[in-house]
């Protein structure tokens, strides 16, 4: 009487951020590629709604109704006048505070379970819904692929990819808070005229075409300077990646994890490798992209799942 839903990492390909809008957040042109590193959230009746965690830094990671998994478990329960009672296991392989929106794909991961664990029914625009409301990572980890997010990252168009792209991850010794870096963008564009972000058409064409050597040369991050400010020792990290033959290195989204796109598998393992090596990061995974969207992976029998207990 359980249900499990994988849901992927992020990386951000190109993040435009304009600047702060009067409510505290900021418009964005933000191209996200969900990539093969995944969290799986299972969920199961209980007496009460809770959280658990386990895997790698599944210590840090809050336990309580704060928890997007938990939230959208009582947000989902709430426009279906139910008991949001239900136990959430996270299975966590996504870097927790890494810039890779592992807590945003708890939370898709867990308004996917709870729906098809209570049968709600709800459309995918309901779900788009609550997600949004949730945080502005939260709908692309429902959606996967390769989209486009405008607004606050939240309002998504679809993206044609042509292809495979092959990237190499170093998780930091530390992390990084989200709020920390835009406050840090925001000081460090004070009197500067900053534009509207718009999305980058050589970018786009590079993601239709597959086309790996065209991406390196468009991927960019608004919020990279503003990272390297708070933690500058990710510096030496992307200089280890480019020497190692990195098409492109950039600061995943806020930070502190660290992306460098790769040609192929072989040259990915080998920009790893050197990585690795380099002592300028804690551990170091590939993956590649796109990968699919928040998934169902195991469900209840059709008994159960019409019968909840």
């Amino acid at each position: 009487m359980s249900v499990t839903v994988r849901v992927p990492a992020k990386v951000n390909v190109q993040l435009a951020v304009g600047a702060a809008r009067p409510d505290g957040f900021h418009d964005l042109a933000n191209v996200f590629l969900a990539v093969g590193l995944y969290d799986e959230v299972t969920v199961t009746p209980a007496d009460e709604l809770r959280v658990t965690c386990s895997g790698p830094d599944a210590a840090q990671v809050p336990l309580d109704r704060t928890n997007l998994a938990a939230r959208a478990a009582v947000a989902l329960a709430a426009r279906h006048g139910r008991s949001d009672a239900v136990h959430i296991h996270i299975a966590k392989d996504i870097p927790v505070a890494g810039g890779m929106a592992g807590g945003s794909a708890d939370g898709a991961g867990a308004l996917v379970a709870c729906d098809a664990l209570w049968g709600t029914g709800a459309s995918r625009a309901e779900l788009l819904d609550i997600c949004a409301e949730l945080g502005s990572d939260v709908p692309f980890s429902l959606v996967g692929g390769a989209a486009l997010g405008v607004g606050r990252g939240e309002k998504l168009t679809v993206l044609e990819t042509g292809g495979t792209f092959h990237w190499v991850f170093a998780m930091a010794e530390r992390g990084l808070s989200t709020p920390a870096v835009f406050r840090e963008f925001d000081r460090l564009a004070e009197g500067v005229d900053i534009p509207e972000p718009v999305a980058s058409r050589p970018l786009l064409d590079a993601l239709a075409k597959g086309d790996p050597d065209a991406l390196a040369a468009a991927v960019s991050n608004d919020l990279e300077p503003a990272a390297l400010s708070l933690f500058p020792e990710l510096a030496d990290t992307l200089a280890a990646g480019r020497a190692a033959g990195a098409l492109a290195a950039l600061v995943s989204g806020s930070g502190p994890t660290t992306a460098f796109l790769a040609r192929d598998p072989g040259a990915a393992a080998k920009v790893a490798e050197a990585l690795a090596a380099s002592g300028t990061c804690r551990t170091v995974r590939t993956a590649a992209g796109p990968a699919a969207g928040a998934t169902v992976i195991a469900r209840p029998s059709r008994e159960v799942h019409e019968n909840p207990a």
